[in-house]
């Protein structure tokens, strides 16, 4: 899998901020097919930081309804990524 394909975004959430700040890690929405070796290197080589860590966790979709017909939000990947000390992302500072 390509590097560029592996990251879809950076989840920017209060939990997301809290673990930035206190335990210097990331949390990123990453494609369902990537493991964590790929999503390690992904990081390492887009950011140009050091990894110590990957979790990484499926979260399913809601249900969602609009009158009589129901739909589903589709399934996605969460990683949380632990950087090591001293070494920082920059997503939106001084936003």
């Amino acid at each position: 899998m390509e590097l560029y394909q592996v990251i879809k975004k950076p989840l920017i959430t209060e939990k997301g901020t809290m673990l930035k700040e206190q335990l210097n890690k990331i949390s990123l929405r990453v494609d369902r097919r990537a493991n964590k070796v790929e999503i390690r290197k992904a990081v390492e080589t887009l950011f140009k930081t050091e990894v110590l860590e990957v979790r990484t966790m499926s979260v399913k979709g809601k249900k969602r309804r609009i009158g009589k017909s129901v739909g589903k939000r589709p399934d996605w990947k969460k990683a949380i990524v632990t950087l090591a000390p001293g070494k920082t992302v920059e997503f939106f500072e001084g936003v």
